[in-house]
């Protein structure tokens, strides 16, 4: 490569000028998780000190900031390529939906575990929590240019090599070739954290638990000079081992003296990083900051020591290498251009749909390249929408033939050029794993209204000429819903689908705070949607749907609500359309979120009670504006509105809770009413949210709300305001929001309290 002979003749000019040969300086650096962030703080004091470093070895965490610094990357590239990490994203396996449909990401956001299951074969990705899916993609977007197999000590700028572990035959496994990508992922596999990494007959872990310091290794490589960074912590003591984090991380680091104490004897210079406080799992901000910072802390530390090391290792002590800049600076941004794809176990339908939704034919200039975005949205459409437990995109410079490249139009690639030196610009390489056979998501909530509830759904892809999938729903709790729906994703715009559902509600209607009474039914629903129009922000649904109503019983006062226990049905024609924008499902900060529906509803198809038809028209429409880092105001204004001459009470206005659609369809949240109330058929109301983030993940949320309510339209002023305010402390974890909500209304007149634990269904 072009960069790596540029360093590599750099660094012969360096070793051939009129200085006296010097000793080879090996940098090593430990494993330990997050802990190893300290070591960019160390290679930025080295750096500083003007130590040339020849030979890079590491493991695990040591074995990724090893490998980066190893192609290229300088200690302040990589401080801030940590920086600018979604850790949370990136040690899981979650999806990245930023390309995905509205549907999916309701899924991603209603689902606190979702996995793939390949019945009947054996899951080669299984064996950890996390299977590690984003820590590879990231990898193989940093290491762009050095992805292919290489030999580490003479196809990179400076020679390296990293550990792993084979847990066949508890061996060690040393990385001098390979692909560089793959060989890190197997050196931080921690055991039951993340997944092995399979290569051939070998399943290889974190190699920690074999050579968790490998200066032994740096010396085999030529090093004369080795200098080395460790951030394990002392054993902790009895008193200390109080809880499973405490003792897991115990364990791991018994496991991870093996060679240690051998290692550290032939170091020139060991800097043992004060970690105290922190974990393996210490991703934070606030942590990375602190890291880094210790680590750069420990190496000033030993400056005396550096300078004299010079000296001995045959340089000047005013003598300052030269540090080296990133292969990549905008690595995670830069465009390249696209000259091929290769599709790589993929069926001609799959091929087919990626070209389409991606527009990958369309010679446009946005088109005709690609980015890290780019990369990591078809690797999950892959996963998410053609159903393979695996993908991979790797970029492969590639020539131009002589021709073509006489016809390119000066100016236009010249990044590309600066960048690749002779290479013309690359074939994207699309490889697909196993394919899954069921796709499962589990949701757990808990409400003081509802309490527990327990969601199933099951993504089941058909084997036909064109995608073909099921979505099967079950939630159990006090409202059962069963439902199941069949989609096709032919090659035109549209993916026509048709749905079952099955609802047991029980529901307690209020009136003015108190309870009225309370409605059992079964609602039995099918619907056919021809047009489904399903993109990133916006799906628009139209079709025809039928409902039937099973009445149980109703339990109430005499003077109720006057609601039919007679069974009835209704065919109704739909038109749905939603449009969200926001950068966050529950707690976004800037964005829209607007969805409309009208519908006609009927019991023949033309007429409702031998009369005209009902028309329904609801929306919503809400703003997110961010006032400095942490404060976001919400404007939202929604209604529902009935325009004929019956209007049956199932389907009626109800207002109260927080969300739409919570216990019933139809169902509009309002600020300070926390049960179900009936209002009239057109209801109009307003809501102004603050939203203040304390922290990461802690919210306090206020809500002022001012509706309306007529009979017609024409008096809607008529009636008294209803007014309400609610106050809310939420904290964001992984199984959704934790909070608690007080709220107050002048409809009510009595407070209410509500509780609520995970995400909403």
């Amino acid at each position: 490569m072009f960069v790596a002979v540029l360093m590599t003749i750099s660094m012969n000019a360096q070793n051939d000028s009129k200085d006296p040969p010097r000793k080879k300086v090996a940098v090593v650096l430990s494993g330990g998780g997050a802990k190893g962030m300290a070591h960019i703080g160390a290679l930025k004091v080295l750096e500083k000190a003007g130590i040339p470093i020849d030979i890079v070895t590491g493991t695990s965490m040591g074995s990724i900031i090893g490998g980066l610094y190893a192609i290229g990357y300088n200690a302040n590239s990589l401080d801030s390529m940590v920086r600018v990490q979604d850790w949370s994203y990136v040690i899981t396996d979650k999806e990245d939906m930023s390309r995905q449909s509205l549907i999916d990401r309701q899924k991603q956001n209603t689902y606190f575990f979702t996995s793939g299951l390949t019945i009947g074969k054996r899951d080669m990705n299984a064996g950890g929590i996390i299977k590690g899916k984003n820590l590879a993609e990231l990898f193989q977007q940093l290491c762009f240019g050095f992805t292919d197999s290489l030999n580490f000590s003479t196809d990179l700028p400076k020679p390296f090599a990293c550990v792993a572990t084979d847990i066949i035959d508890n061996s060690e496994v040393v990385f001098h070739s390979g692909r560089l990508p793959q060989a890190m992922r197997a050196s931080m596999a921690i055991p039951a954290a993340f997944s092995p990494v399979r290569m051939g007959d070998k399943v290889l872990v974190d190699g920690g638990l074999k050579n968790n310091y490998p200066a032994d290794i740096a010396r085999e490589m030529g090093a004369e000079i080795v200098i080395g960074v460790s951030v394990q912590g002392a054993p902790k003591t009895a008193e200390e081992l109080g809880g499973t984090m405490s003792i897991l991380n115990q364990i791991i680091d018994i496991n991870c003296k093996n060679k240690y104490d051998d290692n550290i004897a032939i170091t020139d210079l060991h800097m043992k990083v004060d970690t105290k406080g922190y974990t393996p799992a210490s991703f934070s901000q606030a942590a990375i900051d602190t890291l880094i910072r210790r680590g750069e802390e420990e190496a000033m530390r030993h400056w005396d020591e550096l300078i004299a090391l010079k000296e001995r290792i045959g340089v000047e002590k005013s003598y300052q290498s030269e540090i080296l800049h990133p292969i990549r600076p905008g690595v995670m941004t830069d465009k390249h251009r696209i000259l091929g794809y290769t599709f790589e176990n993929m069926t001609p339908q799959d091929e087919r749909f990626l070209r389409q939704k991606f527009g990958l034919d369309k010679k446009l200039a946005n088109k005709d390249s690609i980015d890290a975005k780019l990369e990591q949205e078809l690797t999950t459409s892959m996963r998410v929408d053609l159903f393979y437990q695996t993908a991979e995109c790797r970029l492969v410079p590639e020539h131009l033939p002589e021709v073509t490249r006489r016809m390119r139009i000066p100016g236009i690639w010249n990044t590309q050029d600066s960048i690749w030196g002779h290479a013309d610009g690359v074939r994207v390489v699309l490889t697909a794993g196993e394919r899954k056979t069921v796709q499962i998501h589990g949701g757990v909530r808990y409400d003081n209204e509802e309490y527990a509830a327990l969601q199933i759904g099951l993504d089941i892809p058909l084997k036909a000429a064109v995608p073909v999938n099921t979505d099967i729903t079950v939630r159990l709790g006090k409202r059962l819903m069963a439902r199941g729906e069949l989609t096709i994703h032919p090659s035109s715009f549209t993916s026509p689908t048709l749905s079952y559902a099955f609802h047991r509600n029980d529901v307690d209607v209020y009136s003015n705070g108190d309870l009225d009474y309370n409605i059992r039914y079964n609602q039995f629903q099918a619907e056919l949607l021809p047009l489904n129009l399903s993109l990133t922000r916006f799906n628009l649904k139209m079709g025809v749907r039928w409902d039937y109503m099973h009445y149980r019983d109703k339990l109430g006062s005499d003077n109720s609500l006057d609601v039919t226990l007679e069974n009835e049905h209704f065919f109704s024609y739909r038109a749905r359309l939603n449009f969200n924008s926001e950068d966050d499902w529950y707690f976004p900060t800037r964005g829209v979120r607007f969805n409309a529906e009208y519908a006609y509803l009927t019991d023949n198809f033309v007429k409702l009670d031998d009369k005209t038809g009902l028309s329904e028209v609801s929306a919503d429409w809400r703003m997110s504006f961010l006032l400095g880092s942490r404060f976001t105001i919400q404007p939202m204004v929604y209604g529902r509105f009935f325009f004929g001459s019956v209007t049956p009470p199932v389907f009626g206005n109800t207002i109260g809770g927080d969300w739409f659609g919570h216990y019933i369809e139809q169902q509009v949240p309002f600020a300070g009413i926390g049960n179900i109330e009936y209002v009239k058929s057109q209801f109009l109301a307003v809501q102004l949210q603050a939203q203040q983030r304390i922290g990461t993940n802690n919210y306090l949320v206020f809500k002022v709300a001012g509706g309306q309510q007529a009979d017609k339209m024409t008096r809607m002023l008529d009636n008294r305001t209803i007014l309400g305010v609610q106050g809310s402390y939420f904290y964001n974890t992984m199984f959704g929001p934790v909070g608690a909500m007080v709220g107050y209304s002048n409809r009510t007149k009595k407070p209410y309290i509500f509780l609520n634990i995970g995400f909403v269904f």
